[in-house]
């Protein structure tokens, strides 16, 4: 198996959110944990229609990084989108 396929494995392994956190602070800078967290937030930003020149502005980050997932989300068939709605939606009992 190669590096990232046993990565992706572990990671759909690890349920707790603790262990997991705690993995991530192991295998990624602080900086690399923040570009992840940067990205997630920008995709999330665009899924609720905030313009990429406000969310250029607000995250200081370039709006070639936005485009990138702006495409990602229009693509129809985006995990990201998918899961980004999922975590959008409010909490129903």
């Amino acid at each position: 198996m190669n590096d990232l396929k046993e990565l992706i494995t572990i990671f759909s392994e690890i349920d707790d959110p603790k262990m997991m956190t705690k993995f991530f602070e192991e295998l990624f800078t602080e900086a690399e944990r923040k570009d992840f967290a940067s990205r997630w937030g920008l995709m999330k930003d665009l899924k609720m229609g905030i313009s990429q020149r406000k969310i250029a502005k607000a995250r200081h980050i370039s709006l070639c990084k936005i485009t990138r997932g702006s495409k990602l989300l229009k693509s129809g068939n985006s995990v990201s989108g998918k899961m980004i709605e999922k975590y959008l939606k409010p909490n129903t009992p």
